[in-house]
This record gives C-alpha cells, sequence and structure tokens, in this order.
C-alpha cells in the first residue's frame, strides 16, 4: 500500500537524518510526493507508488524535467525499493 511505503520512507530518511517533506505545488501538479533533504545540502525526490504502480504521463513529465535540471527522482513501491533508494542516497553522501 502507497501510504505503507510513505510512511517506510519517511522512517529511513530520518534515521539517515535528514527530512521527508511532503511537497505540495498549487498550480502545478504532477509534482513528486515527497522532497527529499540531507545533510550537505543534498536534495532528493520521491514519487511513492503501490507495488507495481508507475508514474502517470504527466508525473512522468515532471519527473523528466526535475531529472533534466540534475535532481535524482526515486519511484519505490515497496520497502526494497526505498532500502534502495535509500542504498543510493548515502551512497553519494561518502563519495563527496
Amino acid at each position: 500500500m502507497e501510504k505503507t511505503v510513505e510512511a517506510y520512507l519517511r522512517r529511513r530518511v530520518k534515521e539517515a537524518g535528514g527530512l521527508a517533506l511532503k511537497l505540495v505545488c498549487p498550480g502545478w501538479t504532477g509534482v513528486p510526493d515527497r522532497l527529499i533533504l540531507m545533510p550537505g545540502a543534498r536534495v532528493y525526490f520521491a514519487e511513492t507508488k503501490d507495488l507495481g504502480r508507475t508514474p502517470k504521463p504527466r508525473q512522468r513529465y515532471v519527473h523528466g524535467r526535475l531529472r533534466a535540471l540534475g535532481f535524482l527522482v526515486f519511484v519505490p513501491d515497496s520497502k526494497p525499493a526505498v532500502d534502495a533508494m535509500m542504498v543510493r542516497i548515502l551512497g553519494e553522501a561518502r563519495e563527496e
């Protein structure tokens, strides 16, 4: 269930010292569910989904725009997908 994945994502980000803020942009549809702010001024986006579900066309468009600006956009649909996202995020922190 998407809410379960989103709650797990928030917990994992918090445990890693970051914030997973709900992202709401009136007048701009398709933005990811969460703005992830990590130590070191690192910014990521996450669109949580139910298992096996994919982003809608407008969401894919917005994700593409964010990626074109150089941001990482994750689309986790399960706890293991959140864990993989965190491995990537924490791995970037170690590289710096």
